[in-house]
């Protein structure tokens, strides 16, 4: 089996970002943690130095199209966030619609008590963006 690198997905919200990462054999996505998004310089930094410690230099960044394909509020925040980071990391678009409700689902079937931890349903759903993205992708 062929060897990549790896891949970091971003679950960008005005808050918080959740984060996850795949292996280097691209099989699985999983969720890595939360940081908060009050100051986007440390957010930055924070996405850095997990780039760095899993040798990604791709970060792939969920995208809420509005159902009808269009860029609302929340996807032109993204778009945004994300700009400062195009000259160090290639970065790749994935439409996340509806990744939160397959999150909350998932941690459902888990039986995690998810409704006061949006953190938790911001990292899973990352991982649900970038399992999407290696199944396509593979």
């Amino acid at each position: 089996m062929e060897i990549k690198k790896r891949i970091i997905a971003l679950d960008i919200g005005t808050k918080k970002i959740g984060i996850a990462v795949c292996d280097a054999l691209w099989l699985s996505a999983q969720p890595l943690k939360t940081i908060n998004r009050t100051k986007d310089d440390a957010a930055y930094l924070e996405i850095r130095k997990i780039c760095n410690e899993y040798l990604c230099d791709t970060i792939l960044i969920g995208v809420p199209y509005n159902m009808d394909g269009t860029l609302g509020f929340q996807a032109k925040n993204c778009l945004n966030f994300i700009k400062p980071l195009e000259k160090e990391f290639k970065i790749l678009y994935q439409d996340e619609r509806l990744s939160s409700s397959t999150a909350e689902e998932i941690l459902k079937q888990q039986g995690k008590k998810y409704t006061k931890n949006k953190s938790m349903v911001d990292m899973v759903a990352a991982s649900v963006i970038l399992q999407e993205y290696i199944d396509n992708n593979r």
